[in-house]
């Protein structure tokens, strides 16, 4: 009953796995769906290789490379983020069983 008054929180092991799930099964899954999402709907395959082809032949190599290495930081940002945000709440879990504890 205390979980679901939210006077006990969900504890830091649920937090972790919540971090893999997002940081690991969440991209790859993401990446599975819209691969199959686009074999699966012709028009949608369509739209996409055309304008793939359009856009990459409109760059050359340095800007081919720069959209690239764009892609690559992006996602290892949303990454560091992900971690840096499980990292504070399980911080916050930390700090607030350190304060009840010392209620007592």
């Amino acid at each position: 009953m205390d979980f679901l008054t939210f006077k006990s929180f969900i504890s830091t092991e649920v937090l972790i796995i919540f971090y893999y799930i997002g940081a690991v099964i969440l991209p790859v899954g993401m990446w599975s769906f819209l691969t199959w999402f686009i074999r699966k709907y012709k028009f949608v395959n369509t739209v996409y290789e055309s304008g793939k082809e359009k856009i990459w032949k409109s760059l050359n190599r340095k800007q081919q490379a720069k959209l690239v290495a764009f892609f690559i930081t992006s996602f290892l940002f949303m990454e560091l983020f992900w971690r840096m945000f499980f990292e504070f709440l399980i911080a916050y879990m930390q700090m607030r069983d350190a304060l009840l504890q010392n209620q007592l």
